[in-house]
C-alpha cells in the first residue's frame, strides 16, 4: 500500500502552487478540506520506505490512532492554521463592508432626519409668527368698551 503526504515533493503538488497563484479571489477563499480526502495521509517519513513499521500497521488496524496522530502532523497544523487565517481574513473583509453599509445607513438617516427637523422648525416659526399676528389683529378688531357709560 503506497501513501503520500499531503504537501509531497511531487510535480502534481508544484504545479498546483502554480496553478493557486493564478486563481482569481474568490477561488482562493474556498478552502478544500484536507480531512474529507480520506486517511491516506503517511503520519511519518518512514513509511514511504515499505518497511514494516509499528505506527503503519496501527493506522492501518485502528483508526483511533491515525485521528490522534493526525493533530500532531507539523503539514496538517500549518493546513489548518492557514485555513483558520483565510477564513478569518475573509470574515473581517465581510465585517467591513457590512460596517461600510451600517455607517452609510446611519449618515442618509441622520441627513433626513436633520431635513426634517429644520423643516418643522421653520414650520414652528412660521406658526408662532401667524399666531402672534392673529393676537394682534384680534385685540385690534375688538370692540372697545368704555368704562364710564
Amino acid at each position: 500500500m503506497s501513501l503520500q503526504r499531503p504537501n509531497g515533493n511531487s510535480s502534481s503538488s508544484s504545479s498546483h502552487k502554480k496553478h493557486k497563484t493564478e486563481e482569481s479571489d474568490e477561488e482562493l477563499l474556498m478552502v478544500p478540506d484536507m480531512e474529507a480526502a480520506g486517511s491516506t495521509c503517511v503520519l511519518s517519513s518512514s513509511a514511504d520506505d515499505g518497511v514494516n513499521n509499528p505506527e503503519l500497521d496501527q493506522t492501518q488496524n485502528g483508526v483511533s490512532t491515525a485521528k490522534r496522530r493526525r493533530g500532531r502532523n507539523p503539514v496538517d497544523k500549518e493546513y489548518r492554521s492557514l485555513k483558520r487565517l483565510l477564513r478569518n481574513r475573509v470574515s473581517a473583509q465581510q465585517a467591513r463592508e457590512r460596517k461600510k453599509v451600517y455607517v452609510s445607513d446611519l449618515e442618509s438617516r441622520a441627513n433626513e432626519l436633520q431635513n426634517n427637523n429644520d423643516q418643522l422648525e421653520e414650520k414652528i416659526s412660521t406658526l408662532t409668527n401667524e399666531n402672534t399676528m392673529l393676537r394682534k389683529m384680534l385685540i385690534n378688531t375688538r370692540p372697545k368698551t368704555d368704562d364710564n357709560h
